[in-house]
């Protein structure tokens, strides 16, 4: 951590610059020979990445940033804020720490917060930031956070790990046995320190398989900002064996989107053919897996087993994207002829044989526009065409 780039004028530059090319600023001259340029010109891009993810770091003074890549992974205030909500007590420890976002939303709620990050520079850059937060219940340590557990020899009420991948190797698919830390070969001597244990995930990890090497899982939050899943959290209890309850949220505009149900539950989906409304489950609620559940909570019934959109002549608040249908017709060559060739639209496919691709060069359907159409099955098998105006 260099400190020259805390001096007033760096940091004036560094404010001034955000927004500007940083590809051009490099071909600048050093303008401070105390400080390395391409250190500067980091703070400048990690600070133009944190505008929008971490406003609250943007916006205070002194702040001191890591690599842009660390930014860019770490969690945002949003999902940060939203993970807080989950825990409570006098003491948790971050044993994946990083760049301390989350630790600060937990120190909001947690008497006593320790943060623990294997890199000693980068414990020190969250160390100087809270000192700039002016937060006094986060205690930063540097080292191996099982050796710091171990020598602490201290009970939590909870601990929190954000596991790293080793590698790409496997592409989408991956374990959390893949992961550093190893949270399902230390799993047991994590519980000997706290009851409560919460593991962030990438959504890309699937349900059952998290399921099948975390044991006591009591709660899975998988969490979406503007429609896209950002992370999954799961909450484990030393010697929970109960039902697992599911909670999705999308975080859009203001409001919050949340859906409950118990994971494995037994319910059966209604059918119908379209009616007056038709609901698309937001992408927290598809990730989730939970179609039947949706039936059995909201006074809507499902197209087809495998199409996973909704329909009622009734308007109730759902958590997704609401239409309301203006046509429906049978997918053939004159019907397309007649509502949709040479026309402007925004299209969706569920479960239907063509992409959205295949079906905008066939039918030379332009993007955009105010009309929203699904190509989809029905509950006849009957492969349908939705022409729909957008509600929510």
């Amino acid at each position: 951590m260099n400190k020259f780039i805390l001096s007033e004028e760096i940091q004036e530059f560094i404010t001034s610059n955000i927004g500007a090319d940083v590809a051009k600023l490099a071909l600048q001259k050093n303008k401070f020979p105390a400080a390395d340029w391409t250190t500067i010109l980091n703070q400048i891009a990690a600070k133009q990445k944190a505008k929008t993810k971490l406003p609250i770091w943007s916006n205070t003074s002194n702040i001191y940033y890591p690599s842009k890549i660390s930014v860019e992974q770490t969690s945002s205030e949003k999902t940060a804020e939203y993970k807080s909500k989950l825990v409570s007590g006098t003491s948790l420890i971050d044993l994946t720490g990083g760049f301390g976002v989350d630790a600060y939303y937990f120190s909001i709620r947690v008497n006593q917060v320790t943060h623990c990050e294997i890199n000693t520079e980068l414990s020190e850059i969250v160390a100087h930031n809270f000192e700039q937060f002016q937060v006094k219940n986060v205690r930063c340590l540097a080292g191996d956070s099982s050796e710091i557990l171990a020598t602490l020899n201290q009970k939590f009420d909870w601990i929190y790990i954000d596991p790293s991948r080793r590698n790409d190797a496997k592409g989408k698919v991956f374990m959390l046995n893949d992961c550093l830390p190893n949270i399902p070969e230390l799993l047991d001597f994590y519980f000997r320190f706290a009851d409560k244990i919460m593991v962030k995930t990438a959504p890309i990890l699937d349900i059952s398989a998290g399921l099948s090497e975390l044991k006591n899982a009591k709660e899975i939050h998988i969490v979406a900002i503007e429609n896209e899943v950002k992370e999954l959290l799961w909450v484990l209890e030393k010697n929970y064996s109960k039902e697992i309850q599911i909670t999705t949220c999308n975080l859009a505009k203001g409001i919050s989107e949340e859906f409950t149900f118990k994971y494995g539950s037994s319910s059966i989906s209604n059918y119908s053919l379209p009616k007056k409304y038709l609901f698309e489950p937001n992408a927290a609620n598809m990730k989730s897996g939970g179609f039947d559940e949706i039936t059995s909570h909201f006074e809507v019934e499902k197209l087809h087993q495998h199409s996973h959109l909704y329909t009622s002549d009734s308007l109730i608040d759902f958590p997704g994207r609401v239409f309301e249908i203006e046509n429906c017709f049978e997918y053939n060559k004159q019907n397309m002829k007649s509502f949709l060739e040479n026309k402007k639209a925004n299209i969706t496919t569920r479960n239907f044989p063509e992409t959205v691709e295949n079906i905008r060069k066939k039918w030379k359907i332009k993007d955009g526009g105010n009309t929203y159409c699904f190509f989809t099955t029905d509950a006849n098998n009957a492969k349908i065409v939705l022409l729909c105006s957008k509600l929510k």
